[in-house]
């Protein structure tokens, strides 16, 4: 198989010098021929991509798999391994990283492959599953976000009068991302879309440029279950959440003004309040998200409504833009926690930067936030 495609390279590399350039050549003309009936007549418009680009896409692709693979799997064996983590809310957090370990460990072996010999090689089926594994974790990531802002939701905003979280119920959401998750990215094997290659054809993907409605409609509703809806909960969940450690503060600072003294916090040594600390974690989760996400989804739009062209160089980082989230998650729903770093610094101390003093502080500080909330809905 490798053997055919690396003369069938060296063929198309010779036709390329022969004729002085790009000359005839397109994007598609290095793709197996058990592959051409999966190729959008789109992307015959376009020259080959220069040999650097692929060269880049490889690098890139290569040690994003090995931050996501090595960073992941570190909040795995942190959180399972350290008894006072082993929690029913971070059950998410090692759904997350689980997701997004694989994520990674499933797209970055085969486009770094493939960007080696410039097309995809690993024949039509390996492509949808390939297309269909990128869609699942990316999912299923999503909405491991979503079931973790409302968690954070019930404890800080509900209190004591909320539903506390168990372990069952944290199984049951997990069970039920993975269902939604299967069902939107198997009914393209069913006939609801398809998974094609796209752009430089190093990797594979929803079908986003055959024009029927039939294929439309699945990027439509997709997107709305599996991008506009998580970030519209998720903006939900926290703005109440800053909301109420707000009102919390004001009432700490009202009560300290009138008892003539700075502030009733026991051991409060920093000018950021925890409604400032909780507000940035807010701010980063939502905003890396939909930076991730966002160019990927006005690809996959321009395409269904034509709105722009989209050459492959363009398609492709937006794809990579996409999967980089799986490198930064565990940054922002595991190094942020306390616990977190006290357990990373005793296993991995060379990884732990600033005082971990102030984190135990910061860890005190929100649950008393969260207890303060609690009695005074009481």
């Amino acid at each position: 198989m490798l053997n055919k495609i690396g003369s069938h390279y060296e063929r198309q590399e010779s036709n390329w010098v022969a004729e002085g350039g790009f000359g005839n050549e397109t994007v598609v003309d290095r793709v197996p021929a058990d592959m051409m009936h999966m190729i959008d007549p789109s992307w015959y418009q376009f020259p080959p991509m220069e040999s650097m680009w692929y060269k880049w896409l490889g690098v890139t692709i290569f040690f994003l798999g090995i931050l996501s693979v090595v960073g992941n799997g570190m909040v795995i064996y942190i959180f399972t391994c350290t008894k006072n983590l082993r929690t029913p809310s971070n059950l998410l957090i090692v759904n997350l990283a689980f997701s997004d370990f694989c994520l990674m460990f499933t797209m970055c072996p085969a486009m770094v492959w493939n960007c080696f010999y410039e097309t995809w090689i690993f024949g039509p089926f390996a492509c949808e599953l390939y297309g269909m594994f990128g869609s699942l974790f990316g999912v299923t990531s999503i909405w491991t976000m979503v079931f973790i802002a409302l968690d954070r939701y019930n404890v800080i905003v509900k209190g004591l009068s909320a539903k506390p979280m168990t372990t069952k119920l944290a199984l049951l959401q997990i069970f039920c991302i993975y269902l939604h998750g299967l069902f939107w990215t198997l009914t393209p094997f069913f006939g609801w879309s398809r998974y094609v290659p796209e752009a430089n054809m190093t990797a594979c993907g929803t079908d986003y440029l055959t024009l029927t409605w039939h294929s439309r409609s699945y990027v439509l509703v997709y997107a709305m279950f599996a991008y506009y809806l998580p970030l519209l909960v998720i903006i939900y969940a926290y703005y109440f959440i800053v909301k109420a450690v707000a009102s919390h503060e004001k009432s700490m600072r009202e009560q300290a003004k009138k008892m003539n003294v700075s502030s009733l916090r026991s051991g409060d040594q920093s000018n950021t309040s925890a409604e400032f600390k909780l507000a940035k974690v807010a701010l980063m989760t939502i905003s890396l998200w939909f930076m991730a996400w966002t160019p990927y989804m006005v690809i996959n739009f321009s395409g269904i409504f034509q709105l722009i062209t989209i050459d492959p160089l363009f398609t492709i980082w937006g794809s990579v833009f996409a999967k980089a989230n799986a490198v930064y998650n565990p940054i922002v729903y595991a190094i942020s926690h306390p616990k977190y770093r006290l357990a990373l610094n005793k296993k991995f101390p060379c990884l732990v930067c600033g005082k971990l003093e102030d984190d135990r502080s910061d860890s005190k500080s929100v649950a008393s936030a969260q207890t303060t909330i609690s009695e005074d809905k009481v």
